[in-house]
């Protein structure tokens, strides 16, 4: 089969061209307008190519949402590494729900889940695939913050559906918060809330040890 240079195109290219077409079309036309006519004609594909690579179209849908969440998970990991107190996880948040708004990743996730309210076994694929979601935000709590008496009052589990709750009600609002600054303004406090809970991030003292010997938590994994 002939490559390039106005030559048919291989069979992952065509895949390749379906996945981002279906990412595009399902930020801009929604749910909705995600079929398969539409997804094949912005691929410059035959309709028929949608279910013969995918099975259909929200097989399709649910392949591009799989792409994009695995490149954002890569460049978020990355993003947060660097964070080491409360104020500049915060500051990676903010990052990441801006990238996210600019780029549509907003829209794509919550098309898909409120198109799950009514096909339970798209429910089902959108529930998995929120999971390394869900862990990615405990992790990076618990790293930063693990052993403190914030993170014993807000646990991790509850920080982390309280975030993808939030990202999801982003998006529904946005019909009445069209310019964002509702939502900016969230973030904005929470960028001035971080550095006056200070105190409840330091590393508490562990239990059980001897007078005079002040060990923290994050000691005790160096001890184990």
């Amino acid at each position: 089969m002939a490559k390039g240079g106005g030559g048919r195109r291989t069979s992952e290219e065509t895949k390749e061209r379906l996945l981002a077409a279906a990412g595009d079309v399902l930020r801009e036309e929604g749910y909705a307008g995600a079929s398969a006519r539409a997804i094949a004609a912005r691929a410059e594909a035959n309709s028929a190519l949608v279910f013969y690579h995918f099975g259909g179209v929200d097989q399709l849908l649910l392949a591009a949402l799989d792409r994009s969440s695995a490149e954002r998970l890569a460049m978020y990991r990355e993003l947060t590494a660097g964070a080491r107190t409360l104020e500049e996880l915060v500051a990676a948040a903010t990052r990441i729900y801006r990238t996210d708004l600019e780029r549509g990743y907003i829209t794509e996730f919550s098309e898909l889940v409120a198109a799950a309210v009514t096909k339970p076994e798209l429910r089902r694929e959108i529930k998995v695939r929120a999971e390394p979601w869900i862990a990615f935000i405990e992790q990076e709590w618990e790293r930063v913050l693990g052993g403190s008496a914030l993170a014993r009052l807000v646990p991790a589990r509850e920080v982390a559906y309280g975030a993808i709750t939030f990202y999801l009600g982003v998006n529904l609002f946005s019909v009445l918060d069209e310019d964002h600054s509702r939502t900016e303004a969230v973030f904005d406090l929470a960028t001035q809330l971080a550095p006056r809970a200070k105190l409840l991030t330091l590393r508490l003292p562990r239990r059980g040890r001897r007078d005079g010997d002040v060990g923290f938590a994050e000691d005790a994994e160096e001890d184990a």
